[in-house]
């Protein structure tokens, strides 16, 4: 139960930044290898935003952003009753990684505690991006991880 979705400008010019953004999604079910295939979205995302929208990312921007693609996608998987859907949005200046499910219970972040077994994922995400969100939708909720890119 994939679905797919992807845009990009119409024609940009040589040498100039698009002022559109990339935009791909896709739908996972929970089958068995949906948290690889998300990150496996998020890559080719990458690859694509830097090559054709000549965006820089910093030292560690693509690994974070991965770490977070996993971590909001293995929340959605673990936690809800249903599809979810991971879109990827972005510019040469900044990225967002949101992920919709059906479930309407908000995260829950718990304050820093290493000798907490789990419930770390929230936390990891909130160190990671530069500002986070969650509300509920009519769907369920929905949770957004902005990512502010070196230019």
């Amino acid at each position: 139960m994939n679905q797919h979705a992807l845009s990009r400008p119409d024609d940009p010019h040589p040498g100039h930044w698009p002022t559109e953004a990339l935009h791909i999604a896709e739908v996972f079910g929970g089958e068995p290898g949906c948290i690889a295939q998300a990150r496996a979205l998020a890559d080719r995302f990458l690859i694509r935003l830097t090559t054709e929208w000549l965006a820089v990312l910093g030292e560690h921007t693509r690994n974070d952003l991965m770490l977070a693609v996993s971590e909001l996608v293995t929340n959605a998987d673990r936690y809800t009753h249903g599809p979810y859907l991971l879109e990827l949005e972005g510019t040469a200046q900044r990225i967002s990684v949101t992920v919709y499910d059906s479930s309407t219970a908000l995260p829950v972040l718990f304050t820093p505690d290493p000798s907490r077994l789990g419930g770390h994922g929230m936390e990891i995400v909130v160190a990671l991006c530069d500002r986070l969100t969650a509300e509920r939708v009519p769907v369920g909720k929905r949770i957004r991880a902005e990512f502010e890119l070196s230019s």
